[in-house]
Formats: structure tokens, sequence, C-alpha cells
């Protein structure tokens, strides 16, 4: 397997194809590993002035890589007005995914690093998943409960333990099995991914003050804690339920390498509080590398000129360092 990156490129009228061009002109800077991206050509040299090579294959990429961003075609998106999606975007989108997430698989690509969605578009085309990690996770032949969306920064990695649900249904949602899946994958993904051969996992309590011995909420007792305990028996280093609001600062973030919390905002919240520029979206569980800048498409800016490319950058950075730690921990 090559050490070419993919990017897809996400719909065409957000700020994808902004930063994949912005991350392409800082390749010397950031020692990026070299990369082409999927999409339509014209939603780049619409939003970005650099230079464009159009490949056939994968395999051109590299020889373009030092003087062009390699772009790799998909279906003809129709007129790409930034800041205004449509379906032909979203079929685009769909469809540049699907040919990373195959190319990935094939080890044409050594990671896929997935641009930013409309979930909203992509439903109007028969998308019927929540967002690109369920996707990714079904075309892999990976159940959902046994992958695990990471976001991590230069200080602090986190697990959600439920995500994209609203808060009055997190403790129905929440069960040993869940958080005990989410544990193993978080685990080995440490080991595979960041070289972290015995990794350190905090677990967040639900409820205020990890439910106060029961005088805030019975999860901790009756699902969190024995959870734990089952993690425990299995060999991993556990410490937990941590009350959330004294999990985040800096002398207790150095005694864990990956956090898992309870519902989405418990993990997100503190990671783009610390790194909101420079997180990254990574997808433990999978055969193959996955990652993505943690922002979404954001209309109301593309096509000005204002969008960062330290996200994307990021996410390529780590996407690499994880190709280069799996080969050595699967020999």
């Amino acid at each position: 397997m090559s050490g070419l990156l993919a990017i897809s490129a996400g719909d065409p009228a957000g700020i994808g194809p902004e930063i994949i061009g912005k991350s392409w002109q800082a390749r010397d800077e950031h020692g990026l590993t070299p990369f082409f991206a999927i999409g339509d050509p014209r939603a780049f040299a619409g939003v970005w002035s650099g230079p464009i090579a159009v490949i056939d294959t994968p395999s051109d990429a590299p020889a373009h890589f030092a003087t062009a961003l390699p772009v790799l075609p998909v279906i003809d998106s129709g007129v790409v007005v930034p800041g205004q999606p449509d379906l032909d975007g979203a079929r685009c989108a769909l469809q540049a995914l699907e040919m990373g997430v195959g190319l990935a698989r094939a080890g044409t690509a050594c990671a896929i690093v997935t641009g930013p969605i409309s979930k909203i578009q992509l439903q109007k085309v028969g998308f019927n998943f929540p967002g690109q990690t369920e996707f990714i996770a079904e075309a892999c032949g990976v159940a959902r409960q046994n992958v695990a969306m990471l976001l991590a920064g230069p200080s602090l990695r986190v697990v959600p333990i439920t995500v994209h649900i609203g808060i009055a249904q997190v403790p129905a949602a929440l069960s040993i099995d869940l958080i005990v899946n989410r544990a193993r994958a978080a685990a080995k993904g440490m080991a595979r991914n960041f070289g972290i051969e015995s990794p350190r996992l905090a677990i967040s309590g639900l409820n205020p003050h990890a439910g106060e011995q029961g005088s805030m909420g019975s999860e901790e007792a009756e699902i969190i804690i024995p959870a734990i305990d089952q993690l425990r028996a299995e060999g991993f280093d556990v410490a937990g339920p941590l009350p959330a609001d004294t999990m985040f600062h800096a002398a207790a973030r150095a005694r864990y390498d990956v956090a898992l919390c309870q519902y989405h905002d418990q993990a997100l919240i503190p990671v783009k509080a610390l790194h909101f520029d420079d997180a990254v979206n990574m997808t433990l569980g999978l055969p193959i590398v996955r990652t993505s800048p943690d922002h979404g498409t954001a209309f109301d800016i593309a096509g000005k000129d204002r969008a960062s490319p330290s996200s994307m950058i990021a996410a390529i950075r780590m996407a690499s360092a994880a190709w280069q730690h799996r080969k050595t921990y699967e020999g």
C-alpha cells in the first residue's frame, strides 16, 4: 500500500474545496504526505486560485503533487454556487465519499480524509445514515456499535458514548454493553492509530458529581460502574466514573490518554474549547484509517476566502501518522 491519502471534498458548495486547496498550499510548511482530492474540479477552481491537475487515476497524483493539487473528478455537480447547496452537489459529495472509501479499502489510498457534507441534502438523494461515520462503517462491514467517534486535539482525546440524540434520550440509550464496546474500540484505537500500547481510559459519569452516590441519579450504579468493572476484569486500565466538571483541566488530562463521555456535548464542549481550530474527527474500529476536520460545511462563509484549513491540515497529518502506526501495530 502506498502512503497516498484520498480526500473526499464533501459538499461542493461548502468550504471543503477551499480548505483542501489551502492545505495543499501549506503542504511544505506542515510536511504533509502526498494526497489527492476527489470531487468536482470546478468547485475548487471557483473558490481557490491555486493550480489544479485533473487526474485519471490515483496513481497519477504523485507526479503532480509538487506543482498542483491533484483532483480525481466525479459526476458533474452542475453549476456550483458557494454557500448554496443543491441536489447535484449532494450526489457529487456522495459519489466522492463512496469512491474514497473504496480506494482506501482496496489499498490504493492509505487512508481517507472526509470533507464536510450536508446531511440534509444527502438525505434528499437517498443517504439513509446519521452521518459519514455510519456510512463508512457499513461500507467496511463493521457493526455501528463496534465503531467509535474520536475527537482529538493536541492535548485531549474524547469519545462520546452516545452521539447524535437528544439529551432526554441519553439515559435510555446507555447500556453496559454500549459503554464496554465503545471502550474496547477506544483502547484498540489508541494502540493501532496512536502507538499507545497500554492506554489509560477515563469514563465520565452521566449525572452531576457522577451521581453523588445515587442522590443525583442511578445510572452510575446501575450501568456505568458495572461496565467499568467488566472492562477492568478484561484487563483495561480504566478510571471512573468521574465527575465531568473536573475531568478536563490540565492536571486531570495528564492522567488519561482518552476520555469516554456519556453524551455528545459532554465530550465535544471541552475538546472544542481547547482545540476549536485544530481538532480532528477519527473513526475508531474500522479496517481503514478515516479522519475528518471537526467542523461542518460552513455555507455562510463558503467562497469568501475566510475558511481556515487548520483542522483539515490536522486531519491529514493524523491520518498519515495513524497509517504509520498501523503498519507497526499490524507488523
